[in-house]
């Protein structure tokens, strides 16, 4: 068995252990807004597929990536290019009944640009559910690797370019490294940091703490 097919059967295939977790992780939110269905939503760095196949539609979903959105959507969903520390006036003016974000915040570059991530989190609507893989979870979610995220970020680089289950293979060093020096774990400490009003869960694998959920219902 190679290792993607590995990866697809661990965490990327919706009846993989990682899809049962998703799939979980959408009971969750339900309970936590359960009239979603009647809501308007901003998904901040996700994407419409995350919607179109959820078991629940929101009223409607306005998705902002830095990633060139899709050519064609529900008519229940807007996506389109945007920075989520750094919104376009078009979409900053805007007010929704949720602002939806899925491991993201550990993406957008260093602790300026969180705060500038959970200020958009915070002017958008009074509520928010915003996820994030745990930083002292014993494996590195991003790369299925046992403890990378505790390496010097060299080593990282260099053990992200052999590691077979990484999601995509690096061509060279640098781009190992990019990929690395825009991952960083966040701990519990910096999430009530960026949202002091929210609950924060914990969602948990065999008693450790896998990833961390700051949710606030308004």
């Amino acid at each position: 068995m190679g290792s993607q097919s590995i990866r697809e059967r661990v965490v990327d295939r919706d009846d993989s252990w990682g899809g049962r977790r998703r799939a979980r992780r959408w009971e969750w939110l339900v309970r936590a807004f359960p009239d979603l269905d009647q809501m308007t939503v901003i998904d901040l760095g996700g994407d419409a597929g995350t919607w179109t196949q959820s078991p629940l539609h929101p009223k409607h979903v306005h998705v902002v990536n830095i990633d060139t959105p899709p050519a064609e959507v529900p008519d229940w969903i807007t996506a389109e290019t945007g920075d989520a520390c750094a919104l376009p006036d078009r979409i900053a003016a805007n007010t929704y009944d949720l602002v939806f974000s899925n491991s993201v915040i550990e993406h957008v570059g260093g602790h300026e640009r969180r705060l500038r991530f959970a200020e958009s989190v915070h002017r958008l609507a009074p509520a928010h559910w915003v996820q994030t893989p745990y930083r002292y979870f014993p494996v590195e979610p991003h790369w299925i690797a046992p403890g990378m995220q505790f390496l010097p970020v060299r080593a990282r680089a260099v053990f992200a370019r052999r590691w077979p289950l990484a999601h995509v293979r690096s061509a060279n060093l640098r781009e190992a490294l990019t990929g690395v020096l825009w991952t960083e774990l966040l701990d519990r400490s910096q999430m009530r940091y960026y949202f002091p009003d929210a609950e924060l869960l914990s969602e948990r694998i065999a008693g450790l703490t896998k990833s961390l959920i700051a949710v606030k219902k308004g």
